[in-house]
């Protein structure tokens, strides 16, 4: 069985049905979604109903993002954030106000009950959507929001020598309690196409879905990966979030 992580998909329905198809993916791959499934292209409602679906045929884990809880807040609440509806919410709201109502309820249960914080499988690999800040590991977070909000960690492991080891006492304590760490959330490009990066440990596989970039799928043990078309050609005649 591979273990197998995506980065942020964006409501990119026809990328996610790419790269599950030119990686080969069977009912016997776990598949690792980062989170962010929606805001950015018109598949919201689409995406998410996809993503219900697949969780009854394939072994998936659903990580948490900031957009999926920003949709949430406005699934259950009605609140039109001004700041979300900039950043991809418009077209989310859009994709869910052509359904009715009792359509959204099984999404807003995704949303609530099938999405986790972060998950450690049995290598003591970690997967979360953005990062964390506490020395001593995710279980002292002091702030679960961290978790889906954070740009820290992966900024703190662009800037790290690599020539420093973990024995180093100036090594960040923060990743030593990970055999590895992927992540999304802070896209390597916005303006092409991009492949997954590393620094340190932490693994970045954000390539630029809900902008110019393709979406990515990697086999966590071997680091292939396979990419979809660049979303913005299929979705002609949408902005995306660019």
């Amino acid at each position: 069985m591979r273990t197998l992580v995506i980065g942020d998909v964006h409501s990119g329905l026809r990328a996610v049905e790419q790269v599950l198809d030119r990686a080969a993916v069977t009912a016997d791959d776990h598949i690792v979604f980062l989170g962010d499934y929606v805001d950015s292209w018109s598949d919201a409602f689409e995406t998410i109903a996809y993503l219900i679906q697949l969780n009854t045929t394939h072994n998936c884990t659903f990580i948490r993002g900031n957009h999926d809880e920003l949709c949430l807040d406005w699934l259950v609440e009605g609140k039109d954030n001004p700041t979300w509806l900039l950043h991809g919410g418009a077209a989310t709201k859009a994709s869910y106000e052509k359904r009715e109502r009792a359509a959204w309820e099984s999404h807003i249960h995704f949303l609530q009950e099938e999405l986790v914080n972060n998950w450690v499988d049995n290598n003591n690999n970690l997967y979360l959507h953005a990062g964390f800040t506490n020395l001593k590991g995710i279980e002292h977070e002091y702030f679960e929001k961290t978790f889906y909000w954070d740009r820290t960690l992966w900024e703190l492991a662009q800037a790290l020598n690599p020539e420093l080891s973990v024995e180093d006492p100036r090594f960040p304590k923060r990743l030593i309690h990970y055999n590895e760490i992927f992540i999304g959330h802070t896209p390597i490009s916005k303006t092409g196409l991009a492949v997954p990066k590393s620094g340190a440990n932490v693994w970045n596989v954000d390539t630029g879905a809900a902008f110019m970039g393709a979406l990515t799928i990697m086999d966590v043990a071997t680091k292939e990966y396979w990419q979809s078309d660049p979303v913005h050609t299929l979705y002609p005649g949408e902005r995306g979030r660019n």
